[in-house]
């Protein structure tokens, strides 16, 4: 049964007449629980005999747990998790950058809603971001529920209302993101960048494959679709995409950084896993490169190695898009010619967005679209529809008829001369 008893306070090293009282309650375990600085005896006894009641009713939480702060927990809960190399870098980086510079020191039970949607809303950065850090955090506190720290997690199932300044930043933003290349830009910039890294703008604008899954296709990843309908056969080239490769900085269990790295991973969702239907034209410029290229990588580096994202863009797509100076022969190096922005600002997810856009325009069905992507599609419509032959068919046709009218305007009979 709980009880009360009196903590004199020490002055200089010597105890005075006055006392506040400690609550001592027994602890699921049978040991002897406290807690300090209750100004009277009943107050002591009542908080005493409620942590009791709620052992009883297993409800309970230790008070020291509740009162850890967020930082601690955070650590340990990371340390506790192995998702991809991928998504535990990027939670160490949303936690370093932006949650615990505010959180770190925050005991868990004085978390609300309140303000952490109201610290969130103040973030200067993507909207997107701060939504993910909002994330991150329940994902946190709902550990913490799970290890018993919390009886609750504040932020479960709550979302968050954005504030006129925040909508506005965003209004203010350049739409980068929303970049999509016509197939002529697509092709000059492919005959600009080489028939390795240009086959590489054009698989990812046609095909509407990621960077990471780019970058782990090899010569067995091109196969073959058979299907069967009407009485006969459909069959195509397809492009199989299974793995990605990642990039980024392993942590210890303290969180400190390790070197950068590049490495093979399971693809992030089940709908990601998937043989992408290839139209003529990207077929062949595909087998032909798979059958002369002496790499395991389809898309790799000048020596056989994985591109590094940062190198890709400023070796390749920067120069072919945005354009780049004509230089002088000097010593060491030879000269150079200067080439005329084609569409600036193009990175290799615009091309992605390029390949949905694609889509878009030629009609695809939504099942089909979908599935080509690698999304997953929303509703009772992803359950009911599926992608027939014809759907197929009729999407191959679209896309290369795209690709031969953007020949045709540039004058050209193959994207490379030699």
């Amino acid at each position: 049964m709980a009880y009360a008893e009196k903590v004199y306070k020490v002055r200089a090293g010597r105890t005075t007449k006055q006392f506040t009282w400690r609550s001592r309650y027994k602890k699921p375990d049978g040991s002897w629980g406290s807690e300090p600085g209750f100004p009277t005896k009943k107050v002591a006894e009542d908080w005493g005999e409620e942590q009791e009641a709620a052992i009883r009713a297993g409800r309970w939480t230790d008070p020291d747990l509740v009162r850890k702060p967020f930082g601690t927990w955070a650590r340990e809960w990371m340390a506790a998790k192995s998702p991809r190399g991928r998504t535990t870098e990027t939670r160490w980086e949303r936690l370093e950058r932006h949650i615990l510079p505010r959180w770190e020191h925050v005991p868990l039970g004085a978390i609300t809603w309140f303000d952490a949607e109201n610290w969130a809303n103040s973030l200067e950065c993507d909207d997107s971001t701060a939504t993910q850090c909002l994330t991150i955090m329940s994902m946190i506190l709902t550990g913490a529920v799970d290890a018993q720290h919390l009886l609750v997690n504040p932020l479960a199932n709550r979302r968050r209302s954005r504030t006129a300044e925040a909508k506005e930043r965003d209004r203010e933003k350049a739409p980068t993101s929303e970049l999509w290349a016509p197939p002529e830009a697509v092709l000059r910039a492919a005959r600009r960048a080489g028939p390795v890294n240009g086959l590489h703008l054009v698989t990812t604008a046609f095909a509407g494959v990621r960077w990471g899954e780019s970058l782990a296709l090899r010569a067995e990843s091109l196969t073959e679709r058979r299907e069967r309908a009407d009485g006969a056969e459909f069959v195509c080239p397809t492009l199989s995409v299974v793995q990605e490769v990642a990039e980024y900085q392993p942590r210890d269990k303290d969180g400190t950084k390790l070197g950068q790295v590049l490495v093979l991973e399971p693809l992030k969702t089940a709908e990601s896993k998937r043989d992408i239907d290839l139209p003529p034209f990207l077929a062949e410029l595909l087998a032909a490169h798979a059958e002369r290229h002496r790499y395991e990588w389809l898309f790799c580096t000048v020596g056989g190695l994985h591109w590094r994202r940062n190198n890709f863009g400023r070796q390749v797509t920067r120069p072919v898009f945005d354009g780049r100076k004509k230089l002088a022969a000097t010593k060491g190096h030879a000269p150079r010619d200067g080439w005329e922005p084609i569409m600036r600002g193009v990175t290799m997810r615009a091309l992605r967005h390029t390949h949905d856009t694609y889509q878009d325009q030629i009609g695809v069905k939504p099942s089909l679209a979908y599935e080509q992507a690698g999304h997953k599609r929303p509703g009772i419509k992803a359950v009911y529809q599926h992608p027939t032959p014809a759907m197929r068919r009729d999407r191959l046709e679209g896309l290369q008829q795209i690709y031969e009218r953007a020949m045709g305007h540039l004058g050209w009979e193959r994207i490379w001369e030699s």
